[in-house]
């Protein structure tokens, strides 16, 4: 493989920017819910969970906490694994494009492809986290 682009992949930097990059969406979500706690009850309570405030603060919690273990690096198992399965439930919860129609249903089952992919990515990070910490 040709020198810079070895040099890039062996990069802890490159590694680390990979880590924030895939964890935004759960971070900035959990963060916008964090500072906007009743609309996120609200989103809550749209999407039929009750009660909506304990589900509101374990959205939070996983978002942030999972986020954090992943760019953290240590422990990014228990973190990636948790957004996995927090992004897995999120697809018949607020995604279910086969009860969906038309454009709607498009346009879901695109989401659903893309949550798909991030689990995927998640997967990949705690297999290399993993192998980073045990060298």
């Amino acid at each position: 493989m040709a020198g810079p682009i070895s040099s890039l992949l062996d990069s802890r930097t490159v590694f680390f920017i990979g880590r924030v990059l895939l964890t935004m969406p759960f971070w900035l979500s959990g963060f916008a819910k964090l500072v906007d706690f009743s609309g996120a009850t609200v989103e809550m309570r749209y999407f039929g969970l009750e009660p909506a405030a304990a589900f509101a603060a374990a959205t939070i919690l996983v978002q942030l906490l999972g986020s954090a273990l992943v760019i953290w690096g240590r422990h990014a198992w228990l973190g990636a694994g948790a957004l996995a399965v927090f992004t897995l439930l999120t697809i018949p919860i607020a995604h279910a494009f086969w009860t969906m129609t038309g454009n709607e249903a498009i346009i879901e089952r695109f989401f659903v492809f893309e949550h798909i992919g991030i689990v995927g990515g998640l997967i990949l990070v705690a297999v290399l986290c993993h192998r980073t910490h045990r060298s």
